[in-house]
């Protein structure tokens, strides 16, 4: 008789997974360049096995000019050879799914690289040409077409730049983000049918599921109005024709057995779930819970809101503190505003990160104690701050289109700490960002070995979380301040938020707590706790 599959790699595992986010280029350098690749996550993979995490989702690791981080796509079936090869991303796949962890991969859909053979090829035939059909090519406004044809906004958050950029034989072509990402024209049967194809290329090579970037943006009026505040639909944002996209989508899925993660940044709750109907997107990326502030009140609100909109469709939530485009929680917890807002970035911000990262364990039990599925960005298990980056050091595009005034992302991309007393803290070759001069003390191999570490919570926390399961949140009664709810099985968390320690309710065993009780037995501030009834 064989041996039984691991609870972990069940069926729908989905609903319940904790998924790792790698963002390659700073996770681990295998060949000693300083820019992380597949060899140094797959010489990690023992790490991730012991952090007890179900699957890792990847940055793209495609072929790309690397003008925004990999999000600028030249050929979605190349690995680029920064990171390694085709070859290398099967080898990764299959050792991962032997030591009971599933790959998920990033899927960029809206836009390709300026470097894509299909625009290179529309910029080499002209205005008016087939190949200029697979994307958004327009005369300009004015007299001599010498205005941009419409007046959308970049988004990239505190971007000013326009979204157009006028070629010399006059045509415009438009990108959301950076010019060096031109949009796709998604009313053309073939980008769909190449995206299609995309899909089944990676879930043939083991692939178990896709995050889909920028989800919502796709689809566009194909009158390309100017933007008028309020008036629906919203001409290239969470328009209805979505919803058939990614039907075709999940009906290549479900052959497979895939998943889809959908980055879905929309503010109505009704709108929200309708990309998480049966037949769509399996989950979607929960950003008020990310963005809320450090607050028992709205936190608990984001929690609610959150389910409810979830249980009409009977989807799982997700749950998320941190990822590669946001400021790390450590500091973010640390500051007087501690939500997060891409329009209040700024350099400078003053940090307390004792406080930071006391708050950072507690809300670490937290969303792991939440019903769903949970993902931890890369660095987080070691309670690494955001990292404040020289400005002649700063590549990220979004600094420069905000003319200098964002940060931009940078500060929790800097490549990770691994050994202690080694060059470049066990990195590999001089990183492609700078290391903080602390860097080292965050290092996983000094973690390892202290059992008050963040990196020790974690994978205790890791440990234990099966037990919670999918099933339902209970309120409890609680003090002011203070979150407590229960969850099957007779698992209880309480977190506590107060400014005064809080009594625990009853219980037969404390499980775990983000920090020690107080010296009666109470949950000090910014403290959470696990609990058996």
């Amino acid at each position: 008789m064989g041996q039984p599959t691991p609870a972990r790699i069940q069926k729908d595992w989905w609903r319940t997974a904790v998924i790792y986010q790698v963002y390659v280029r700073s996770f681990a350098d295998g060949d000693g360049d300083g820019t992380g690749d597949l060899a140094g996550v797959r010489a990690r993979l023992p790490y991730l096995a012991g952090l007890g995490v179900d699957a890792i989702w990847f940055n793209p690791w495609y072929l790309s000019p690397m003008k925004d981080g990999g999000y600028d796509v030249a050929d979605y079936r190349a690995v680029d050879p920064a990171f390694g090869t085709l070859a290398e991303a099967e080898k990764l796949i299959a050792e991962a799914r032997e030591l009971g962890i599933r790959t998920l991969v990033d899927i960029v859909p809206n836009h390709v690289s300026d470097q894509h053979p299909w625009f290179r090829a529309a910029l080499a035939a002209g205005p008016g040409s087939p190949e200029r059909a697979l994307f958004h090519f327009r005369g300009g406004r004015g007299a001599h077409g010498e205005l941009p044809p419409n007046d959308w906004p970049s988004q990239f958050a505190g971007s000013t730049e326009p979204v157009w950029t006028q070629l010399p034989d006059g045509d415009w072509y438009l990108h959301l983000f950076t010019p060096e990402q031109p949009d796709l024209n998604w009313a053309h049967p073939a980008v769909r049918q190449e995206h299609e194809d995309v899909l089944r290329f990676w879930f043939e090579r083991g692939v178990a599921g896709v995050r889909i970037d920028s989800a919502a943006l796709l689809a566009k009026d194909p009158d390309l109005p100017d933007l008028v505040e309020g008036r629906a639909p919203h001409p290239f944002v969470d328009r209805d024709e979505l919803h058939d996209i990614y039907r075709s989508w999940r009906a290549i899925a479900d052959e497979y057995g895939a998943v889809f993660v959908g980055e879905v940044w929309l503010p109505d709750t009704e709108r929200f779930a309708r990309y998480l109907r049966p037949d769509e997107l399996h989950t979607a990326f929960n950003f008020s819970f990310l963005s809320c502030p450090w607050d028992a009140r709205r936190l608990r609100t984001a929690i609610d809101e959150t389910l409810a909109e979830h249980a009409p469709v009977g989807a799982p939530a997700t749950w998320v503190l941190c990822n590669h485009d946001v400021t790390r929680t450590v500091t973010r917890y640390g500051r007087t505003d501690t939500g997060f807002d891409f329009a209040a970035k700024a350099f400078g911000t003053p940090t307390d990160l004792a406080l930071g990262t006391r708050r950072a364990r507690a809300a670490a039990l937290l969303s792991l104690a939440l019903p769903g599925s949970v993902y931890l960005y890369q660095g987080e298990e070691l309670g690494l701050p955001e990292a404040e980056i020289p400005r002649e050091s700063i590549q990220d595009p979004m600094h420069f289109r905000s003319h200098g005034v964002d940060p931009g992302r940078d500060g929790c991309r800097v490549p990770l700490p691994w050994v202690a007393d080694a060059p470049h803290a066990g990195f590999g070759g001089e990183p492609w960002l700078p290391q903080p001069a602390r860097w080292s003390a965050y290092a996983a191999d000094l973690q390892a070995e202290d059992p008050g570490s963040m990196l020790s919570l974690y994978r205790e926390a890791l440990r234990l979380r099966p037990a919670y399961a999918d099933g339902p949140l209970t309120w409890l009664p609680a003090p002011d301040g203070v979150l407590a709810f229960a969850r099957t099985e007779g698992l209880m968390c309480v977190v506590n938020l107060a400014d005064t320690p809080a009594g625990l309710p009853a219980h037969s065993r404390l499980l775990l707590s983000s920090g020690p009780l107080d010296d009666q037995g109470r949950l000090p501030q910014d403290t959470a706790a696990w609990l058996r009834i």
